[in-house]
């Protein structure tokens, strides 16, 4: 089973329940993979969330990618992306740490802002977008980009979210 471990930071608010939210961007993302199973798995799967600064996502984005400069959202896996069918079967003590992600709020905000979106949507978007990169999907070819944002489209509607993808006419 799917679980979240949610830390935040300020400038992050309490007036959302980001747990709940969390998690259920999260459950919809696995649900439109080959890896669904981590959803009923007797295992205890988890994945860490960090709500924090832009500082801070500034600073692991240099220190881990080695890019200067604050991004809305990182991600850490913890399992190789060809492990992951034997994740519950083979975890030694019943848990699992898919990895790690970690989102700025201004940058979070100022982007729900320009598309004329609630943070919740666009925090809801950005972890289903980190945790099918925990699952092993990237978008470094075209071909990659699609499927993953095919599968993000899914999940999202899943949960009631307009498609990001879509090009506005003006």
């Amino acid at each position: 089973m799917i679980h979240v471990e949610l830390t935040r930071e300020a400038p992050w608010d309490d007036r959302t329940d980001w747990d709940a939210l969390i998690l259920a961007a999260a459950r919809a993302a696995v649900s439109r993979t080959p890896h669904g199973e981590l959803l009923t798995t007797p295992a205890h799967v988890e994945v860490s969330v960090r709500l924090t600064s832009d500082d801070e996502v500034h600073a692991l984005n240099r220190q881990y990618r080695g890019k200067d400069k604050p991004t809305n959202v990182l991600s850490f896996p913890m399992v190789q992306p060809d492990l992951i069918d034997t994740v519950t079967q083979n975890s030694d003590d019943g848990e699992v740490l898919l990895g790690d992600i970690v989102l700025a709020h201004g940058i979070c905000e100022r982007e729900a802002a320009e598309r004329g979106i609630s943070v919740e949507h666009h925090l809801s978007h950005l972890v289903v977008h980190g945790t099918l990169h925990l699952l092993g999907y990237d978008h470094g070819t075209d071909e990659e980009g699609d499927a993953m944002e095919e599968i993000e489209r899914a999940a999202l509607s899943e949960l009631g979210i307009a498609d990001p993808y879509l090009i506005r006419e003006e």
